[in-house]
């Protein structure tokens, strides 16, 4: 079943405040057939991203938006890295989120090339363990989540692999 990024700007003073909304988003994907794979939330409080799965992209957001919970961003991903499986194992073992821009021209099968190429090159920096990746399927930007020391950390990591950095956050435990 295809899964889906959706993305929401929210202002909250503590992530307890974030419990009502990820109640609303979970059933509202629920009440529409689908499931909430994760939810992540960095340390400002600033953007909530849910990843979810459905069947139906349209159908997924309308029932959001009718539940009064539209997200700013909304686009279909794909899960690279990981299984959806251990996905489900591993909720809350990242703690970093690093958003990069892809570059335009770059096709899906590009990106998946160079991701194999480059991924073993993730062992030159051991205290960083790179989780998964979601990757727009309109190639606009790829999410990747991490379990890394420090922000320094997951930059080196992403150096030895040739990727840049556009938005790195340091997520809510």
């Amino acid at each position: 079943m295809p899964l889906f990024l959706a993305e929401y700007r929210v202002e909250v003073a503590d992530r307890a405040q974030l419990e009502p909304v990820f109640g609303a988003i979970d059933a509202a994907t629920r009440s529409a057939g689908g499931e909430v794979i994760e939810f992540q939330v960095g340390q400002d409080l600033a953007v909530l991203y849910a990843v979810l799965e459905h069947e139906d992209g349209t159908a997924l957001r309308s029932a959001l938006e009718q539940a009064g919970i539209a997200p700013q961003d909304f686009a279909q991903v794909r899960l690279v890295g990981q299984s959806l499986d251990e996905v489900k194992a591993q909720r809350g073992a990242a703690n970093y989120l690093v958003e990069w821009d892809l570059p335009a021209g770059l096709t899906m099968e590009a990106y998946l090339q160079r991701k194999a190429e480059k991924s073993p090159l993730y062992a030159q920096v051991p205290e960083v363990r790179f989780l998964r990746t979601y990757v727009r399927e309109d190639m606009a930007k790829c999410v990747c989540l991490y379990a890394a020391p420090d922000e320094a950390a997951v930059r080196r990591a992403r150096e030895v692999v040739s990727a840049p950095v556009d938005r790195l956050t340091r997520l809510c435990s």
